[in-house]
């Protein structure tokens, strides 16, 4: 009873983006994953032009933009045919900002450009793999149709699914959004005994946006994807490795 409560409250507080994830994940399934971060990104622009994310917005209040990485904000260290990519913005808990994630993508770049790199070990510096999207920059993106480029063609989605069983990610903390998004398109997922992971877009008023509508049902169905979306609830790693979000937990 309490899960349905928790369910019914999170889609009359939301009933756009909580209907647009529903309607997604219904069809999305059934296209190649190039096409289906496409649908997912579309979705995710119209839902940034919507009255909920607006209010989310408001209640927020204005924020300054994150301070510059003051190291770089993805290591990148070749060991044999092993190229090992950290986060490392510990800082900010490593969240998915324009700088972890253009970082992000220019390493593993290098991972599909060069035939010589067989194995990609990707992991986060500090407390948390990755606590999802930078909050300080949401809604600064200048338009709806940039904000979908830059996911689709500037983001790292696309590139971890066409590495695919050659990238093992290896978590830890708080995954959040983009924390689990992204490894789920990964071959292979470890996770520290401690880490919890969790979608928490929703609430406001938004869907997943990393590539999560894509990588997360093709791991665990859609229905489970929904409800973790729906709720935000945090999924702690024995469960998800029993529904198969992980592959091992260390």
């Amino acid at each position: 009873m309490a899960q349905a409560a928790a369910v019914h409250a999170a889609v009359a507080a939301n009933p756009h983006a909580a209907t647009v994830l529903a309607g997604l994940l219904r069809w999305s399934g059934s296209l190649p994953v190039p096409a289906a971060l496409d649908a997912e990104s579309f979705a995710y622009s119209t839902l940034l032009g919507g009255p909920e994310f607006r209010r989310w917005l408001e209640h927020r209040g204005p924020r300054p933009l994150p301070p510059p990485a003051p190291a770089d904000p993805v290591l990148v260290a070749r060991a044999g045919d092993e190229l090992r990519i950290t986060l490392n913005r510990p800082e900010r808990r490593n969240a998915y900002g324009r700088e972890v994630r253009d970082a992000l993508v220019e390493a593993l770049q290098i991972a599909e450009l060069d035939d010589t790199v067989d194995r990609v070990v990707l992991d986060g510096a500090g407390p948390s793999f990755c606590t999802g999207g930078d909050l300080d920059e949401f809604g600064t993106t200048p338009d709806l149709v940039t904000a979908h480029l830059v996911r689709t063609r500037g983001g790292a989605a696309g590139l971890l699914h066409r590495l695919g069983e050659h990238v093992e990610v290896r978590v830890h903390g708080a995954c959040v959004g983009a924390g689990i998004e992204l490894p789920a398109l990964a071959g292979r997922i470890l996770a520290h005994p401690d880490t919890t992971f969790r979608l928490p877009e929703v609430g406001m008023g938004l869907i997943p946006g990393a590539g999560g509508t894509v990588s997360i049902p093709r791991r665990i169905g859609r229905r489970r994807t929904l409800h973790l979306a729906l709720t935000g609830a945090a999924l702690d790693a024995r469960t998800a490795l029993e529904w198969g979000l992980i592959d091992q937990v260390l």
